[in-house]
């Protein structure tokens, strides 16, 4: 395990001496069995307890690439890809407000001094559920729309805090989409 990553080929490694009953217990188990497993792998020194909080530097180069992306591939193919990205293990213990709070400030911050992103909620939101995701926290990826005026909004919502947020300027959005775990 290097900076909490897994061994994706565990059918044909022996995973740091675990036995093959354990590692189909991990790939075939449930989320709370997946933990369990990662927990026992913590306290016996295999993997470290948490990922490093991403950087400054990389919220901003995921917030424009994922901007670039839905510019070049459209917000629905740039969707079906979260997959992808955003594994689908959720570490035991939940997002704390502070760790989501940080990550919210890093995000509108590089989108508002980024002449190319400019505020947008699409890049905003999957950047922010990439990144919730990619460190194992639970995040939910919202569409929304508003009928009268028409609009579309899209913000991630993890431990109760919405990235960008979920009522802008007093506007109230309707979910049509939720997207959670590893992009499903």
């Amino acid at each position: 395990m290097s900076g909490g990553a897994l061994i994706a080929d565990w059918r044909r490694t022996r995973f740091l001496g675990m036995a093959t009953a354990d590692i189909q217990k991990f790939a075939d188990g449930s989320p709370e069995e997946r933990a369990e497993l990662v927990t026992d792998l913590v306290r016996a020194g295999c993997a470290t307890a948490r990922r490093k909080e991403h950087s400054d530097v990389e919220v901003g180069l995921w917030l424009r690439g994922v901007h670039l992306l839905i510019r070049t591939m459209g917000f629905g193919r740039v969707l079906r890809l979260l997959s992808l990205a955003a594994p689908d293990y959720a570490r035991a213990d939940p997002a704390s407000a502070g760790e989501v709070a940080r990550l919210k400030r890093a995000v509108q911050s590089h989108s508002r001094r980024s002449w190319l992103v400019n505020d947008d909620c699409k890049a905003e939101a999957v950047t922010a559920f990439v990144l919730l995701r990619r460190r194992g926290l639970t995040a939910v990826l919202h569409v929304g729309v508003r009928e009268s005026p028409f609009a579309l909004h899209a913000w991630t919502s993890s431990a109760g805090l919405c990235v960008p947020d979920a009522d802008p300027r007093g506007h109230e959005f309707t979910p049509v989409l939720s997207i959670d775990c590893g992009g499903r």
